[in-house]
């Protein structure tokens, strides 16, 4: 973890859990000026911690960042598909930049690049995606699946089953799908996916799967715009989330799902994917590149498309789009 988290300050406060400590003894024992206490509680709160100022009253800490233990998850996965190589950073531009030079290099399927930050995190369509110090998982994996580039979107609605199977068993919440790769909440969006992949002779070469769930953040860590659309499991759950074992987690039903796939094809995958899809039997809005109309999305193609029923009835084909905010997570 970041250096800061072994300061006198930071200790302190972490021997005074849930108590507040005034900045006059704190300035007093560390023996620097309250302006100067107050700059080092900033500097703390820009990594992660969560601490409540109160006037006469002090500093009291609410909440601080414990690191991904990737050693542990190393050791776990040892002999798995997934997980066994994991190279874990502090702060990064963008875990997907770092494992797509790994995968050149010729890193072996299932390595991992874990980062507690990202200042230039990467999500759909070439947005930002927010990732804040140690409250998230930001994480990229190699993958090397030995398909046809046109069958790479498969791999997208495969991570996502993977992904909302273990994000459920981990909170016990319904949480669902948002064709492609969105995973939500009641109408809030915990999570997203994103791959990139290279390929050759119309083989692909390597996908990146870039994950990023939204664990510990807090209220504070959203903007105005980002809380109406956007929550983490903290936040829901009312307790800290253990990342290192939801990573396991994860990775191990991923596997699971990508052998049923190479043993079974798409088709049990797509029935997967449909009974923890939220945007199915909903009429919503649909933005593609050329158009936007207004839709109900019926089921999958074998292809990772969607079937979306048009408002006279007919069927059409669609391979990407943006849906409208699907606000319940049941099904019509």
């Amino acid at each position: 973890m970041h250096k800061t988290t072994q300061s006198p300050l930071t200790r302190m406060l972490l021997e005074n859990p849930k108590q507040y400590v005034s900045g006059e003894m704190i300035s007093q024992q560390l023996g620097i000026s309250r302006t100067a206490v107050w700059k080092q509680i900033k500097k703390l709160e820009s990594i992660g911690y969560e601490i409540e100022a109160v006037t006469k009253l002090g500093y009291r800490l609410l909440y601080y960042p414990k690191a991904i233990d990737h050693l542990q998850i190393e050791q776990q996965l040892q002999g798995h598909r997934l997980g066994n190589v994991i190279h874990h950073y502090d702060v990064v531009d963008s875990t997907q930049v770092i494992a797509k030079q790994l995968a050149e290099e010729g890193a072996t399927e299932g390595t991992v690049v874990l980062a507690e930050q990202q200042v230039k995190g990467k999500g759909r369509l070439g947005r930002h995606w927010h990732s804040p110090y140690a409250k998230g998982i930001w994480m990229s994996v190699i993958l090397r699946p030995q398909i046809p580039i046109q069958l790479a979107p498969q791999l997208t609605l495969l991570t996502a089953v993977a992904l909302c199977r273990a994000m459920r068993t981990y909170s016990g919440l319904e949480i669902g799908i948002k064709w492609p790769n969105d995973l939500l909440y009641q109408g809030k969006k915990l999570s997203g996916i994103l791959l990139e992949s290279s390929a050759e002779d119309q083989m692909l070469k390597y996908v990146i799967a870039g994950i990023g769930i939204d664990a510990n953040l807090s209220a504070n860590d959203y903007d105005e715009q980002l809380a109406l659309k956007a929550t983490s499991l903290r936040l829901l759950m009312g307790k800290e989330i253990d990342r290192t074992e939801l990573i396991q987690l994860f990775l191990t039903e991923w596997e699971l799902i990508m052998e049923i796939y190479e043993r079974s094809g798409f088709r049990p995958i797509a029935e997967l994917w449909e009974a923890h899809a939220i945007s199915l039997g909903q009429k919503l809005s649909l933005t593609t590149p050329t158009e936007t109309f207004m839709g109900t999305p019926l089921r999958l193609t074998d292809a990772g498309s969607i079937i979306v029923q048009l408002e006279d009835g007919t069927e059409k084909e669609i391979y990407s789009a943006e849906m409208g905010e699907v606000t319940s997570n049941s099904r019509l």
